[in-house]
């Protein structure tokens, strides 16, 4: 499916309380985590500098958020998150695929947490993405590109 990717908008913020409630409250709330409407905006807010809105035919489908950590030299995926009607289209694969390149080529790592409820984590590890350590809440995973071995002439 073709999607574009824009910058998220105050204006936006309605959409992303939706999403969050139709994409996460199941999993939230099973695992006993906020699922008020101040929680939900805490965390549209976080990092929202970063926040992209995913467009299918010009009309908000989804959010992707991702941050550079220059201290820990790693790519974090902050938040994805689709539409219900627009989930199992490969909307999502496509963009964590996409980060994965980028870190295959910078170098760098690419984590992320998920809530321990959300099948989400079965794509994650599809994908590459290993357990590195949990909370109460949320497994943390982190993908490692390969090792570009090379020989001082910068050969492989």
């Amino acid at each position: 499916m073709e999607y574009s990717l824009r910058r998220a908008l105050d204006s936006d913020i309605k959409f992303l309380l939706n999403l969050r409630s139709l994409t996460m409250g199941t999993y939230l709330k099973e695992c006993g985590m906020p699922t008020t409407e101040d929680a939900y905006l805490a965390r549209v807010l976080y990092e929202f500098e970063h926040a992209k809105i995913i467009e299918v035919n010009g009309c908000p489908v989804g959010l992707f958020k991702t941050k550079f950590r220059e201290d820990s030299n790693q790519w974090y995926l902050i938040q994805i998150q689709i539409h219900p009607n627009y989930q199992n289209q490969k909307i999502a694969t496509s963009l964590i695929e996409t980060l994965i390149n980028t870190a295959n080529i910078t170098g760098d790592s690419v984590g992320l947490s998920v809530v321990k409820t959300n099948p989400a984590q079965y794509l994650y590890a599809r994908l590459g993405f290993v357990q590195v350590c949990e909370n109460e809440f949320e497994y943390f995973m982190q993908y490692t590109p390969p090792i570009n071995r090379c020989d001082t002439h910068g050969k492989v």
